[in-house]
């Protein structure tokens, strides 16, 4: 039986004390949490003058030997309407990147470069009826921010959220998130009735099990929660992944008659392409 509580420290941090700015664009860390030994989630304090959609994703990073600032592309995963921002990372044991960020404590400080973008954004997608949020592994931070987000449980009937990783474990942050957002003061009462969580394994037995792409175009999705299949009258959905995993659903939803959209031209699906993958 998985312990949930066995791989997971969580370092809270009440009232830190804000050191003085020593990075450029300086936050600074107030928690960090641990959930296995290779993914981890933090908060960091949020600028004033900040302003992102859910969905968005900014450039975070640390100084480098050489003082420089080296940065990646993190996606916000909490809601436009949060204090503070918080972000979901795995580890890379000799990522330039994470092989450092994993250790960041409360009350140290990391860059985090005031420029919001992205195409995970409610503004991507033609009005429709039922949206579905399709992540592997750190991909579903954007969508831990719009399932936050009122505006999507205002523009939709139903929110399905599949995401799929290799271990039980590895969807522990998901799992949780999910379930607190019913009693969330802000969104409980929208998300009651609304949001369908659909969690997949690949590696270790599970309720549910197979890649969300096979679990699409095998059908099996609709026929476990009961819906009707997708079409493009009706659904839209929101994509973050691998590179590989991108193409591959990008190939399933366009075989069910979505198309592909962005910022400058709506449509029934959007891929979020600065997706933080190996090497981080």
């Amino acid at each position: 039986m998985f312990d949930r509580n066995l791989d997971r420290v969580s370092l809270p941090v009440t009232e830190p004390q804000a050191a003085a700015p020593a990075l450029p664009d300086a936050q600074t860390v107030r928690s960090v949490t641990h959930w296995t030994d290779s993914l981890f989630s933090f908060r960091v304090t949020r600028p004033q003058s900040l302003r992102f959609r859910s969905g968005e994703f900014v450039m975070i990073g640390l100084l480098d030997e050489r003082g420089k600032p080296l940065l990646r592309a993190y996606s916000i995963a909490s809601p436009a309407w949060d204090d503070e921002l918080e972000f979901y990372s795995i580890k890379v044991p000799d990522g330039p990147l994470t092989s450092r960020l994993q250790h960041i404590q409360p009350g140290e400080q990391i860059i985090l470069r005031p420029k919001p973008v992205g195409t995970l954004v409610h503004d991507a997608l033609l009005p429709g009826k039922r949206i579905w949020f399709l992540a592997t592994g750190t991909g579903i931070a954007p969508f831990a921010s719009l399932m936050r987000e009122p505006e999507t449980y205002e523009k939709y009937e139903q929110v399905i959220m599949m995401h799929t990783c290799r271990t039980q474990a590895e969807l522990e942050y998901g799992r949780q998130l999910v379930e607190s957002l019913t009693d969330d003061p802000l969104i409980g009462e929208m998300v009651a009735g609304k949001l369908i969580y659909y969690p997949t394994t690949t590696r270790e037995p599970s309720d549910h099990m197979g890649r969300i792409t096979d679990n699409l175009a095998s059908g099996k999705v609709f026929a476990d929660l009961g819906v009707a299949p997708m079409n493009p009258a009706d659904d839209r959905a929101m994509v973050c992944g691998s590179l590989a995993f991108n193409i591959d659903v990008k190939a399933v939803l366009e075989g069910f008659g979505l198309r592909e959209g962005a910022n400058s031209e709506p449509r029934e699906y959007v891929v979020e392409k600065a997706f933080v993958g190996d090497g981080i």
